[in-house]
């Protein structure tokens, strides 16, 4: 997280008691898709590219079902508790937010899950005028104005009117001050943030929303987000990517395999350690979003990588495919060698790459095949490995 840019408040602090109860807590916590739905709001915003700091206001009570419903993205976002309104969560987000000074802010409502990146573009874009920008949808109902027992007193017209949506974008000072104001004059009745800069007198541009932004309020809300994300006519953004590598034999006592020293009469020879198996997967990771290879992100030319532990390169490369939403579903490497025995180790490796990567030890794969004394490795000139990595994606396949 970095200071400047645009900021994002995310509230989170509500009991969700118009949904009904649920064994997995409010709804901010409930699944949809397999996926609680704080964490895809999250990866919403975390892999956009023009977001720096995030900042997500929570109940106090509920600590715990964060950390376990935004997994490893918890360590990429800001935390306070919020307060007893929608608008008190808001302002002590904003002051969270206050020392990274961001120039700009969205708020946004953690149970509107399905915000996309075309939607914050188009909300940042709203910011050039210099004051907010609200994504709304132009009201297509005919509305009707109740009076007692229920009788329709008038029709009101619709031309002009639209339904607001979140993320609502301001200059960060502005919305800042205007929320610090609120509260000095205990004014705590405000709906939006947008209610608020109107209040304040900061102009506010609406900009056109989404009509899949839905925001889930009621319970059945939830199962229609769930069936829609379930969807067996869905076709769900699966990437697997591939990575070789091979180093040749030099003196030494030992090599370095997946992650394991194991006794040896020769080393392999590299600028790191030189782990063929850590290696490979390091590019199998990073080809299942584009983000180029080892030697992109890890130059042999750069000193501070010389001798280094190849760990380093595969948590990074777990590290970049989370930072873009990815979630690693399984890691499978073939090491090709005359020697060593690799059967004796396995378990050591399976281990080592399951801490590494994060995922549990039935998804990581380590195998091991001669060359038939055939080629370099089979003179003992060397050891290959062949990695394989499946990583799934938000969203869905294009058509």
């Amino acid at each position: 997280m970095t200071t400047g840019g645009i900021g994002v408040v995310i509230v989170a602090a509500g009991r969700g008691e118009r949904a009904g109860q649920s064994a997995e807590g409010p709804k901010q916590y409930r699944r949809i898709g397999g996926m609680p739905v704080i964490r895809r709001t999250l990866d919403a915003f975390l892999t956009h590219p023009a977001i720096g700091a995030v900042a997500v206001a929570i109940h106090a009570d509920d600590d715990a079902l964060f950390a376990e419903a935004a997994g490893d993205a918890a360590g990429d976002v800001i935390v306070v508790h919020g307060g007893k309104t929608r608008q008190a969560s808001t302002r002590l987000a904003l002051l969270a937010l206050k020392e990274r000074r961001p120039a700009a802010v969205l708020i946004h409502d953690a149970v509107r899950p399905f915000v996309d990146a075309d939607l914050v573009d188009r909300v940042v874009v709203g910011l050039d005028h210099g004051g907010g920008s609200l994504p709304a949808l132009p009201v297509s109902d005919t509305l009707k104005q109740s009076g007692a027992k229920g009788l329709v007193e008038r029709t009101v017209p619709r031309e002009g009117l639209h339904a607001a949506q979140t993320p609502q974008g301001f200059p960060f000072q502005a919305i800042l001050a205007a929320h610090e104001n609120a509260f000095a004059a205990d004014r705590d009745d405000f709906t939006d943030d947008a209610a608020i800069a109107e209040w304040a007198g900061i102009p506010v541009r609406i900009v056109q929303g989404s009509p899949d932004n839905v925001k889930l309020t009621w319970a059945r809300d939830i199962e229609m987000a769930d069936a829609r994300l379930s969807s067996s006519g869905a076709f769900p953004d699966v990437r697997t990517g591939n990575g070789y590598d091979v180093h040749s034999f030099g003196e030494g006592d030992h090599v370095t395999l997946c992650g394991v020293d194991i006794a040896h009469h020769h080393k392999l020879s590299g600028h790191s350690d030189a782990d063929v198996g850590l290696h490979a997967l390091t590019d199998a990771l990073l080809a299942t979003c584009g983000a180029g290879d080892i030697g992109t992100h890890f130059p042999p030319s750069d000193m501070q990588w010389k001798g280094a532990a190849s760990r380093i390169f595969v948590e990074e490369a777990a590290r970049i495919v989370r930072e873009r939403g990815g979630r690693i579903a399984n890691a499978d490497i073939t090491v090709i060698a005359e020697a060593p025995k690799i059967g004796p180790h396995r378990a050591a490796m399976t281990k080592a790459l399951s801490s590494m990567l994060g995922i549990s030890a039935d998804r990581v794969s380590v195998k091991a095949t001669t060359n038939e004394r055939l080629g370099f490795v089979g003179r003992e000139e060397g050891i290959a490995a062949i990695a394989t990595a499946t990583v799934v994606y938000p969203g869905g396949l294009p058509e």
